[in-house]
């Protein structure tokens, strides 16, 4: 079908149907062998609360944005690769039914559909499509992902200390390495992963001690790769600087890092029991 469509007029139609409903703040989204194949309104699990996304398949991207007027006007136009997208079913919750997880390395969502077989019929054309996708190009499928936000009314408490009830005044925030929702306490270090910004992120407490051990690990790797030919260079002498890492006088933790939330089939109060 992909092929047929292909180079046809109807297709060239459809993408630049799509290409003005986002006017001049979106990309334009025409390219040779690009092939429209789908769209639907999908609700999309936001930071805040459950709203309703428009989405729309090609060939090899995912492409959604915010509705303004149905048919006519998107904005915050997002476009994702099929080859970076891995998905992951997930059960339902009382709010929500028919969710899945679009997982890539760079962002991490939770989206449902209207009904069963809507979600059966995305899930089986966007698995088509990365699959083709990773075989003509012959990459691995993504094996690192973005953690998954927790919205913020899934918890009144911050879930590293839980300790700190949030309020008006008393902001959450999300650590970008393990999604959880802490307070400002719990978060106040920045770490760089360039996966995901050029910028240091936040994160919280106990991802950063993680994130530096890793660190720690790689350099030391690094390090005993480079002795054997700094030794045989005559006169060579390693420097033997101070280890200037502070220790982290931080309170114990009580959530795991490696915690699979959205797998798991624990509910969100048990959390804080």
């Amino acid at each position: 079908m992909v092929d047929h469509l292909a180079n046809t007029e109807i297709n060239s139609q459809r993408i630049a149907a799509v290409e003005n409903c986002f006017g001049a703040s979106g990309q334009p989204l025409a390219l040779p062998g690009r092939v429209l194949l789908g769209e639907g309104i999908l609700t999309k699990e936001c930071r805040k609360k459950p709203k309703p996304r428009i989405f729309f398949l090609f060939n090899d991207i995912l492409v959604y944005g915010s509705i303004i007027i149905n048919k006519r006007k998107y904005n915050s136009q997002h476009i994702i690769p099929l080859e970076d997208v891995t998905l992951e079913t997930l059960p339902d919750t009382l709010q929500m039914k028919n969710r899945w997880m679009i997982k890539t390395s760079k962002k991490s969502f939770v989206v449902s559909a209207a009904s069963l077989t809507e979600r059966k019929e995305w899930i089986s054309h966007l698995e088509e499509c990365i699959k083709h996708l990773l075989t003509k190009t012959g990459r691995q499928p993504c094996r690192e992902h973005a953690a998954p936000w927790i919205p913020d009314k899934a918890t009144d408490i911050c879930m590293r200390c839980t300790q700190t009830k949030f309020s008006t005044l008393t902001r959450r925030h999300h650590c970008r390495k393990c999604g959880f929702v802490v307070c400002a306490d719990c978060s106040r270090q920045r770490f760089l992963m360039p996966r995901l910004s050029p910028k240091p992120l936040r994160v919280c407490n106990l991802c950063y001690r993680q994130l530096l051990a890793e660190k720690k690990k790689e350099a030391e790797a690094d390090q005993r790769q480079t002795e054997p030919i700094c030794s045989a260079i005559q006169g060579y002498e390693p420097s033997s600087g101070d280890d200037s890492d502070k220790s982290d006088d931080d309170r114990a933790e009580q959530w795991p890092a490696d915690t699979e939330f959205y797998t798991s089939e624990v509910s969100w109060s048990s959390f804080h029991s």
